[in-house]
């Protein structure tokens, strides 16, 4: 039997507002109101609305919705990476705390590249978003007056800073890596070997590393050997603590940028014999899954993802809805010690 043609094939039209409004014996203005504004429609109306949506399986029109509230309910994300986990529990806190309000997330990544993160901004903005989510203060002058220009909405995370006009969900990464250091000299470490992020485009990767600088030069009789920055990447971490035991400045503890680049030392010492920590003690940043995965589990710094996600997202809606930036908020870290920093020597 020959296939049926095009012309053959009865096809279902779409359901509209009208098929909707038939079946729940309203209005469309009411099913309008129902959709955008739930709350000046009676629960009983809304429930036969949605029972007859749910029948006929229609869709709402965006764009309609768009026009008639001025709002698309759409908030925009850009991130560094979606390659590894460091922003996966924050974000998420952000999109559920989004969500509770009705809100759309759409998310996109910037390769820790301004270019490319100033080309996602007109992208996300050119799709609707009434607002932005940005990782980190470190961006060119032109993308910021991008924004201001345009009057956009936005919240900076993961990073923290006292700036006039900037609306702020984050920590200090410089005081939090400050402190991971000072951590690691009162352990009895006076060879310290650094490997960063790195630092040019990332303000959190170069505040984590003048932190560490910072806590070496208060204490005397404490050097800083090696400095080293690497890509946030498990190959990328051995391939630096490579370059560290090659350069012979014995270090007794080496501080990793964050938990992936110390999985990398992890691993690579480990291929080599080297002991952790009895002949080398090393730490992260982050907290992720990953460090407690690992063998020896990570000494590191506990980011309070949670809590920075679900805040961004608050004050970001607290910002559109009074038309005024709120306060922003700084959140404090926690140094968790774990198996892989101990005394120099001692297992």
């Amino acid at each position: 039997m020959a296939p049926a043609t095009p012309q053959q094939t009865n096809k279902r039209s779409k359901p509209t507002l009208e098929d909707v409004a038939a079946l729940a014996n309203v209005s469309t203005a009411t099913i309008s109101r129902s959709i955008n504004e739930p709350d000046k429609v009676a629960r009983a109306t809304r429930d036969r609305i949605q029972q007859a949506i749910d029948k006929l399986a229609y869709t709402p029109n965006f764009s309609a919705k768009v026009l008639a509230t001025n709002k698309s309910n759409i908030i925009g994300a850009i991130i560094p990476t979606m390659a590894n986990a460091m922003f996966a529990s924050g974000l998420q806190a952000f999109q559920e705390a989004l969500a509770e309000s009705g809100v759309l997330l759409l998310v996109a990544s910037s390769g820790y590249n301004s270019d490319s993160e100033f080309r996602q901004i007109q992208s996300l903005l050119a799709h609707g978003a009434d607002g932005l989510l940005l990782i980190g203060s470190d961006r060119p002058r032109s993308t910021l007056e991008y924004l201001q220009a345009r009057n956009v909405p936005y919240v900076i995370s993961w990073c923290y800073k006292k700036t006039k006009g900037q609306l702020y969900a984050g920590f200090d990464n410089k005081k939090a890596a400050r402190n991971l250091t000072r951590a690691v000299i009162n352990a009895g470490h006076k060879r310290i070997a650094l490997i960063g992020g790195v630092s040019a485009g990332n303000d959190r990767a170069s505040n984590r590393i003048a932190g560490v600088k910072q806590a070496v030069s208060e204490q005397r009789g404490v050097d800083l050997v090696a400095l080293v920055e690497a890509e946030y990447s498990l190959s990328a971490g051995a391939a630096a603590f490579d370059r560290v035991i090659a350069e012979g400045s014995k270090p007794t503890v080496i501080i990793c940028g964050n938990d992936v680049i110390a999985a990398g030392v992890l691993n690579r010492a480990k291929a080599i014999g080297i002991n952790v920590p009895a002949a080398l003690s090393v730490t992260g940043f982050d907290d992720i899954n990953l460090a407690t995965a690992v063998d020896p589990p990570l000494t590191t710094v506990r980011v309070p993802q949670l809590n920075m996600g679900k805040s961004a997202a608050g004050l970001l809606m607290e910002y559109l809805e009074n038309k005024q930036m709120p306060a922003s908020v700084e959140f404090e870290t926690e140094i968790v010690i774990r198996g892989s920093l101990s005394a120099p020597g001692v297992d």
